[in-house]
């Protein structure tokens, strides 16, 4: 095969990307946008010794799982993978990735997993399964061709901003606070950031809503220290419904990375609210917090599950956020403990356990890997019963599960938004005295590849 060559394919698998798994005279093809049972023509956009990468150029004959996307520029934004892929067929590509991570990585017997069917979205929005979800976006801002001022999402592995008038998985409400700040630039003449060149001031709006309070907050991020005319912004922002939070974020390092470490408060208070359960949270800017709130309580609920308290363990929560788990496993344990890196997630745990009258849970800034060890050390008669761990998507560090086998405790609650590194990890707690009891996935990140696993390990 070559590049630019025309060829066609039936696509008979996928790839944990979302993308068509096709062959043509033996040589493997990945076409983004095409769906398995689809039959379709494509050209090569990039051909190696034994596989290659192919555009579709035209379906000849649909997979009986296509869709047509709600969203007009799914195909083209990196955020949608499987939009045109129907619900109920998401779900399936979602367990199988899963599975195929247990056994392929993990080293997992398939026919022994203890795998459930996964959870996924019930509410109808938009006449749809599985939209209108999120409670947070980040929207980068930039020029077009033309010179306007322009915000969306970037297109698939790049940095070029799609330009979408409206995300059809986040809050309507976000498309008008969007034409504000645009307007209020324009108006101002106040530059969008330029990548390249490292100029201009506006580089993304962070926006979240609070889906059972309807709070609004609305974070600007900023390649510099001051924003002109900012009263003016947030008295504008201030008139819309709901609106809770306003503030800017200072980023002036020329990276990837979207929010800086360095806030500012503009209007309204520093913190949105919202609800999982029975349970209210404060929500900073700086926060991690689910973005799906109605599968996040389906979620923890299942990790409560899998936790077994009585009321009398010792649990430790590590990478605890905002305490979101660890609030929700107090209210069962006797003892729980959380360890965040961030300083401004552990200020909101903190504050978070005193507006729901918790007084059994203690919280800790650092890295897990480092703040555990140095608890043992110097508290050698430290137990626990329990350890839940909800890690960024690279997975736990190794010298955390170590320490984590060390303290043996009867049940480890593994929660994963990456089956790739939960594999890995699982592996190496299974040879370490620990075996698999039950797994659950959670669909927290409907018309995308992700997917979020509760899982439970018990000690041999």
């Amino acid at each position: 095969m070559e590049k630019n060559q025309i060829f066609e394919a039936v696509i008979e698998d996928m790839s944990e990307q979302g993308e068509g798994i096709g062959r043509w005279n033996g040589y493997t093809l990945f076409v983004k946008d095409a769906l398995i049972g689809d039959r379709i023509e494509g050209k090569v956009i990039k051909a190696k010794k034994t596989y290659g990468y192919g555009k579709l150029t035209r379906v000849l004959e649909s997979s009986p799982f296509r869709v047509k996307p709600l969203c007009p520029v799914a195909s083209a934004c990196g955020g949608c993978q499987l939009q045109a892929m129907s619900y109920e067929r998401q779900l399936r590509f979602k367990e199988d990735k899963v599975r195929n991570h247990l056994v392929r990585i993990g080293g997992f017997e398939e026919k022994t997993l203890p795998m459930e069917p996964i959870l996924g979205m019930e509410e109808e929005r938009e006449g749809k399964r599985g939209f209108r979800y999120r409670n947070k976006e980040q929207f980068p801002f930039g020029r077009g061709r033309d010179g306007r001022i322009l915000y969306g999402f970037y297109a698939g592995r790049t940095h070029s901003i799609i330009e979408t008038e409206d995300c059809f998985l986040g809050a309507p409400i976000c498309r008008r606070i969007l034409e504000i700040v645009r307007l209020f630039m324009e108006e101002y003449n106040i530059s969008p950031y330029d990548e390249i060149c490292h100029k201009g001031l506006v580089r993304h709006v962070l926006i979240r809503t609070g889906y059972h309070t309807g709070e609004i907050m609305v974070c600007l991020v900023i390649n510099g220290s001051e924003l002109p005319h900012e009263k003016t912004l947030a008295e504008r922002l201030m008139k819309v419904e709901g609106m809770t939070s306003i503030s800017f974020n200072i980023n002036q390092q020329k990276t990837n990375v979207i929010l800086g470490t360095r806030m500012k408060h503009l209007a309204g208070k520093p913190h949105i609210t919202d609800k999982i359960g029975s349970l209210s949270y404060q929500i900073s800017p700086q926060s991690f917090y689910q973005v799906n709130p109605r599968q996040t309580e389906k979620l923890y609920q299942k990790a409560l599950e899998f936790a077994g308290l009585t009321g009398r363990e010792t649990v430790w929560d590590l990478y605890c956020g905002i305490g979101t788990i660890s609030l929700f496993l107090a209210k069962e344990a006797g003892q729980v403990y959380g360890v965040e890196v961030v300083p401004a997630a552990i200020e909101n745990a903190k504050e978070n356990a005193v507006i729901n009258n918790i007084t059994n849970a203690e919280f800790f800034v650092g890295k897990a890997e480092e703040v555990l060890p140095d608890w043992l050390k110097r508290h050698p008669e430290a137990s626990a019963d329990v350890i839940v761990v909800d890690p960024p998507r690279k997975g736990c560090d190794e010298k955390l599960l170590h320490t984590m086998v060390h303290m043996e405790p009867e049940r480890i609650v593994y929660v994963s938004c990456d089956s790739a590194t939960l594999a890995r990890d699982l592996k190496v707690l299974c040879g370490a005295g620990y075996h698999l009891e039950q797994v659950q996935p959670v669909d927290m990140f409907p018309m995308t590849v992700g997917v979020e696993t509760c899982v439970l390990l018990g000690r041999k």
